[in-house]
């Protein structure tokens, strides 16, 4: 990978040894590059956005490219005339034949049309010796033996500065003419027109939600609030649920090979092990009490139920990671990782509060978690569910409805969501509002409310970005800590909720 520049055959044109040339450079396609730029300056414009002064080898030319592209972005000519002024004590310059070597530069260029390959070959290669540099940094840290230098935190570190390195340069498309625009609309309009009913997302399995939420869609986190025993984590494993026993795989509309019905899971359980979760799901699926699972009291249909509910589950895309106060970054790392072995369509976190941030302010913690939640979403171009905590002052009012300044501990929580949605059971609230035996008129009112509540949940969505607020009606089954569709009473006679 040893190049010579033409300019001074047999010479390395940086004047280093050829140890130290050995790295993956390409002299030429610099030289090409900004002999173009200063021989035309609209050049600049088409390969901004892929190569910075940092991706040239060659300190000399990663000076003339700082130059140019600041003269450049102020409306100045850049030319080697132009340039010439701000070099005139540079070293390096002078080693190279001084401001000679800037007009040849210009004379020696090749057509400006070739000049994003060769961005492209500078950016390659400035990869490659950032892969190198990564590699021994990563062997140099491995051998020293530190008590804030674990190996796990090495790999999780590891990972980031690959991805991070991998993200870099990556083109961004800038502005886009409104036919292209357009073009993307009616792709996705069409998609939600050929799944029969209109979903432009991934269907959660809960009909009267995906109506309101038109599905999960790529790059949003949606948080699940509420107060505990309202049910967040039982509606998100039923979501999850869903979403993977639909998985089917084959060729997006795009060409591409993924998920063209329901999706891969990742569930990152904070709270509960991942045996727990599983069991949860499996009293779902085989519809035997969970409390029932745990004892193990179960006859010899039910048993059989739940293990061919277990046979069936076996190949759903469904990843659970348990891991107790996981780092907002370990979360990250885990996730990207996933998405490369085994792909990731969805991904829960239950719950936000039990992430771990760096910050040491609590306030500021949670905003850094919520924010990393949703780079994560936009990174891995996946919807994310975030569960979350509400605050006590739910309990004070006598409408125990959640409100969006409930959600506890910061505003970003709200700020960063594209949806947030609260999990209400006014049963729940009822039951423990049962008045004593003698006081007949109250019992008869309260027996009343309690069969109108019966069975029955609220997701109140607070807001939405892409759509509208308001609540969706479930049936909730707490022997199997099952949400599902409410039938309506207009709907009675035609069999049971949608899906069960």
């Amino acid at each position: 990978m040893n190049q010579v520049s033409p300019f001074r055959p047999g010479e390395p044109a940086d004047g280093k040894d050829d140890a130290t040339d050995s790295v993956p450079h390409n002299i030429e396609a610099e030289q090409q590059l900004l002999g173009a730029i200063l021989t035309n300056n609209e050049v600049y414009d088409r390969v901004a956005q892929i190569v910075r002064p940092e991706h040239f080898y060659e300190p000399v030319h990663r000076r003339i490219y700082d130059i140019a592209e600041q003269r450049i972005s102020k409306n100045a000519l850049a030319s080697p005339v132009t340039i010439k002024a701000f070099m005139e004590d540079d070293e390096g310059l002078k080693e190279l034949g001084g401001p000679a070597y800037l007009a040849r530069l210009a004379g020696a260029a090749i057509s400006s049309f070739a000049a994003r390959d060769y961005a492209q070959l500078i950016y390659e290669m400035h990869q490659r010796r950032e892969l190198i540099r990564l590699g021994a940094d990563i062997a140099a840290r491995a051998v020293r033996f530190e008590k804030d230098n674990e190996p796990g935190e090495q790999i999780v570190a590891a990972e980031q500065s690959l991805y991070k390195l991998a993200e870099t340069g990556k083109t961004s498309s800038g502005f886009v003419s409104f036919l292209s625009a357009v073009t993307d609309a009616v792709q996705v309009a069409n998609a939600a027109y050929q799944r029969d009913g209109g979903l432009a997302g991934i269907s959660t399995g809960l009909t009267d939600m995906d109506k309101k939420l038109g599905g999960l869609h790529p790059s949003d986190l949606l948080i699940l609030a509420g107060r505990p025993s309202m049910g967040k984590t039982s509606l998100a494993t039923n979501i999850a649920f869903n979403i993977a026993k639909a998985y089917k795989k084959g060729k997006k509309p795009d060409g591409s090979e993924g998920a063209i019905s329901g999706g891969v899971v990742g569930f990152y359980s904070l709270e509960m092990s991942a045996e727990q979760l599983a069991a949860r799901i499996l009293s779902e699926a085989s519809e035997v009490p969970s409390e029932q699972i745990r004892r193990g009291d179960m006859t010899e249909a039910e048993f059989r139920r739940f293990v061919d509910a277990a046979k069936a589950l076996e190949s759903c895309p469904l990843y659970i990671d348990d891991t107790p106060a996981l780092p907002i970054a370990q979360l990250a790392a885990r996730a990207r990782r996933l998405k490369r072995e085994h792909g990731l369509d969805v991904l829960m976190v239950d719950y936000l509060q039990l992430v771990r941030g760096t910050a040491e302010n609590r306030v500021n913690e949670i905003a850094e978690i919520s924010m990393g939640l949703k780079a994560i979403a936009k990174e891995l171009n996946i919807p994310v569910i975030a569960l979350s905590q509400l605050s006590r002052q739910v309990e004070s009012r006598d409408d125990k409805r959640p409100q969006l300044s409930d959600l506890r501990e910061s505003g970003s929580i709200e700020q960063d969501a594209d949806v947030v949605m609260f999990v209400f059971r006014e049963e729940y609230y009822a039951e423990r509002e049962k008045p004593s035996d003698d006081r007949l008129d109250e019992m008869a009112a309260w027996q009343e409310r309690m069969e109108r509540l019966h069975g029955k949940a609220e997701v109140i969505i607070g807001k939405q970005r892409h759509g509208p607020i308001g609540t969706v009606e479930l049936s909730f089954e707490g022997r199997f800590t099952r949400f599902g569709n409410l039938v309506q009473p207009w709907q009675q006679g035609g069999g049971g909720p949608d899906g069960y």
